[in-house]
């Protein structure tokens, strides 16, 4: 019996290779985007190119714009940082006040009605910016609130939200991706792409992913033959 599933799907190359793997593993996917008043909406284009890459059974998007909050170089005013060592101890500017809380709640509401009991995010807990939102913790404790806070789960059903890689380096996430063959250069993950909506390559969404590649041995199909594209060899840490 074929399984439903709701997927949160950026357009990143994390959504697109945690959607890919619950595929693989037999799920059917709805996969569900959301437009939070983003600086890089370049991202929600990408979603729908990787929607249809995927077959998902339905790709929503919706728009909750967080940009009228503000509160981080995603949805202000505020620069985005580049060139910087990536300490994720650090909890950076471009972190979105509540995101992946607001994200998965929608996204629970969706499996709710579809009578879905599984929800799949991209989220890493490695190779990322120190956000709060993406640790074990946070899934954890989400995982409760979906039981308490559901009428299906007062009914006794049980919430799993899936997140096959979060305890990946992100070069592992590009080797499972193209094992699984997946085609990145469908993806987009820079937080300020350049007028020509490509890559900065120097924001820390640009420099991880540079390095996963990097450290993967392939090249990034988005910046391979873009001399505009800054390509940094390896993430600085701090």
């Amino acid at each position: 019996m074929v399984s439903d599933a709701v997927v949160l799907l950026s357009g990143g190359l994390d959504s697109y290779t945690a959607a890919a793997i619950a595929r693989s593993e037999g799920f059917r996917l709805h996969a569900l985007t959301v437009a939070y008043g983003q600086r890089h909406a370049r991202e929600i284009e990408a979603a729908r190119a990787v929607a249809r890459w995927l077959g998902v059974a339905r790709h929503v998007e919706i728009a909750v714009d967080l940009a009228t909050f503000g509160g981080s170089s995603l949805t202000s005013d505020l620069p985005v940082p580049k060139d910087r060592p990536i300490d994720p101890t650090e909890i950076p500017s471009t972190y979105v006040p509540a995101r992946n809380t607001v994200f998965l709640s929608l996204a629970l509401g969706w499996a709710e009605v579809l009578d879905a009991r599984d929800i799949v995010i991209g989220v890493n807990a490695l190779d990322y910016s120190g956000y709060p939102d993406c640790r074990p913790e946070f899934i954890s404790a989400f995982e409760q609130l979906a039981t308490l806070a559901t009428a299906k789960g007062v009914g006794g059903a049980r919430f799993r939200v899936h997140t096959p890689l979060i305890a990946l380096t992100k070069a592992q996430i590009v080797q499972r991706g193209l094992a699984l063959g997946l085609d990145y250069g469908l993806t987009h993950s820079c937080y300020d792409p350049l007028p020509s909506g490509g890559p900065c390559g120097r924001c820390d969404s640009c420099v991880l992913r540079a390095a996963g590649f990097a450290q993967a041995g392939v090249p990034d199909p988005l910046v391979e033959g873009r001399p505009e594209v800054l390509q940094p060899r390896d993430a600085p840490r701090g």
